[in-house]
């Protein structure tokens, strides 16, 4: 499971980042519709920066607190991709 959610965890920061890239990438445009789709592209990152922030530290604090419940999800969530990916 953790290394599943690392994973996830440095997906989530390479798009975040792709994202940062293409806003000072973008700095020098200029126009109404470029700024107004930066200004929702930057409140984006920083909402999804915070969250990614607070979940890491919710789902750490749970898996030190139940470690063999973490691993029962993680065996089951295994059991369950290999039933879908041996049916086709």
């Amino acid at each position: 499971m953790d290394t599943a959610g690392n994973s996830w965890i440095k997906d989530l920061q390479a798009i975040m980042a792709d994202a940062e890239e293409l806003l000072r990438a973008t700095a020098d445009q200029a126009g109404p519709r470029v700024q107004e789709a930066r200004a929702r592209t930057e409140e984006a990152l920083r909402s999804a920066r915070e969250r990614l922030q607070g979940t890491g530290q919710q789902l750490d604090a749970q898996v030190r607190e139940n470690p063999w419940v973490a691993v029962g999800v993680a065996a089951g969530i295994g059991l369950l991709v290999g039933v879908l990916l041996a049916r086709k």
